[in-house]
């Protein structure tokens, strides 16, 4: 063994520099590629544990994962925390009972720590900045929202009425690439700000995106003509009614794919309030109440008054005194009586009926529906027999979907509905799925992915064996049997002096043969060989 050990030295010492060179990069490759191999095959699974981290959420997670000893690594520019797939679940349900992220934004947990002595002014602020927090962690609960800023101007009550100002909040989007809030997302973020504030209405809320848009705009008193979310989505509701209403009486009769169906709704959206006051005469003498009466008689007579004019007439009368009777045909009286007048007047007020009605209309009420039904009128009937056959609708049949339809969405004919019922061959369509082709297929992706990883580790293991190690290998080898085969050669000279091979009985030529190859592959061993031969 010691032999062997001691002729490899021999032989190694004896390559030239080239060849020490690439046995010493063989075996630098062959080592690095078994350690890479390994710790490719320990290599964990990286998974994204959160992403779009603020630097103060990003520190705080980092040291938690330090002392928990996780590993880590950044991804995407730094925009996400990776941590191995098999720790992700435990590593944020750790850091959630740490109460991490926090999201940027402080919360109420900023009031758990006040120190002692801390003036009013400051305690407010903290919690104005408690709220907005709280605030702003609500609106990035928000699917299209990344990041959220609310700010709240809440002025210093007064005792003055006068002097009582009404608080204000503005709110900071950040969106989501490629994401846009609708109307009614931003009047649910307005509603949100304004009831959570004492005595914040909706109009003093201002909500801006990342790009300076106002998407307020219809909560600050300026025109809102149009419907908005709400409406739209309440009409489309209407009509999907009444299209679930039609397929649902006639596709048990006709088939699921022989009728086809769409509603248009004309929706009454105005606020309407009528206040009227009617006045009806009584009907019946009898249901007569009297409301007041009034009633009046004068009584007037035209006779002729005597008396001598002047100044005896204004005096006082005598006393009356017996006539002085001369005969039947007397006058009994001095005066002719004169004729006499009645007057009389009665009123008599009734109360009259009156009727005083207060109406406020229904908002979202149907002022109009159109209607269009196409069915198949070449449907396939099957036997009891299996066999199928084109039957077109009667005219009977055709009468019964039309009042079907009728009643389903409660035709008015009054109001000016329409209803257009066509009978119509429908043209076979299959549908036609585009299938992935077998080389398209994720998981066939996945796997040529592992493939051709695998095939390059294979080829570069490869080249280092059989093109660096194996060759610098078969050199060494050929140059260890070559110091043996010289070693032997001289001396076999000293001893004979006639032959140069180790061999008594070799032929002259072969070893003649075997130096030449010797001279040509090794010159520097023929050159120790001959240094050897003039030393002796």
């Amino acid at each position: 063994m010691a032999e062997q050990e001691s002729n490899a030295s021999s032989g190694f010492n004896q390559l030239n520099l080239q060849q020490k060179m690439g046995v010493a990069v063989g075996i630098a490759a062959l080592f690095a590629l078994i350690a890479g191999l390994w710790m490719w095959g320990q290599t964990p699974d990286y998974r994204v544990l959160y992403s779009n981290l603020s630097d103060r959420d990003g520190g705080s997670i980092i040291e938690s994962l330090q002392q928990m000893n996780i590993p880590y690594k950044f991804a995407e520019g730094g925009g996400a925390l990776m941590v191995p797939s098999n720790l992700v679940h435990e590593a944020r349900l750790k850091l959630a009972s740490q109460g991490l992220p926090k999201g940027g934004n402080v919360g109420f947990e900023l009031m758990e720590n006040q120190r002692f002595g801390i003036t009013q002014f400051a305690e407010q602020v903290n919690y104005q900045r408690a709220l907005e927090g709280e605030l702003a962690r609500s609106v990035q609960t928000i699917g299209a929202v990344a990041a959220a800023r609310v700010h709240l101007a809440i002025p210093k009550p007064s005792v003055f009425v006068k002097e009582q100002q009404k608080p204000s909040a503005s709110v900071v989007l950040s969106l989501q690439g490629g994401r846009l809030l609708d109307s009614a997302q931003v009047s649910a973020i307005v509603h949100l700000i304004s009831s959570s504030v004492p005595e914040l209405s909706a109009k003093s809320v201002t909500v801006v995106d990342q790009n300076g848009t106002l998407l307020s705009a219809s909560h600050d008193g300026g025109s809102n003509e149009g419907l908005d979310a709400n409406q739209l989505k309440y009409v489309q509701q209407i009509e999907r009614g009444y299209i679930e209403r039609i397929n649902t009486l006639l596709i048990p009769m006709l088939g699921a794919n022989n009728v086809r169906a769409e509603v248009s709704a004309d929706i009454d959206f105005s606020r309407t309030e009528q206040t009227s006051e009617v006045f009806k005469p009584n009907q019946s003498p009898t249901a007569q109440v009297i409301r007041s009466q009034q009633s009046s008689a004068v009584t007037s007579s035209a006779g002729q008054s005597g008396g001598i004019p002047g100044a005896l007439t204004n005096q006082p009368p005598v006393p009356a005194t017996a006539p002085i009777v001369a005969g039947k045909g007397a006058s009994t009286s001095t005066n002719n009586a004169g004729p006499t007048s009645q007057q009389k007047e009665s009123t008599v007020n009734y109360e009259v009926d009156r009727t005083i009605s207060h109406t406020v209309l229904p908002v979202g009420s149907v002022k109009r529906l159109s209607v269009a039904v196409v069915v198949n009128g070449n449907r396939k009937v099957t036997d009891a027999k299996g066999k199928s056959s084109i039957k077109p609708l009667s005219d009977a049949e055709k009468e019964q979907i039309n009042n079907l339809v009728k009643d389903a969405i409660g035709f008015d004919q009054k109001r000016g509905d329409s209803l257009n019922v066509q009978v119509a061959a429908f043209t076979e369509t299959k549908e036609v799925v585009e299938e992935i082709p077998f080389w398209k297929q994720p998981y066939v992706i996945e796997l040529a992915k592992d493939i051709i990883k695998y095939a390059l580790i294979a080829a570069a293991m490869w080249f280092v064996v059989f093109r660096v190690i194996k060759p610098t290998f078969r050199t060494l080898l050929t140059a260890l049997s070559s110091m043996g085969s010289v070693k032997a050669v001289p001396d076999e000279r000293a001893n004979t002096g006639a032959q140069f091979s180790a061999g008594a009985t070799a032929p002259y030529e072969q070893n003649l043969q075997v130096a030449r190859q010797i001279a040509q592959q090794e010159p520097k061993i023929v050159a120790s060989v001959i240094k050897e031969w003039v030393k002796e």
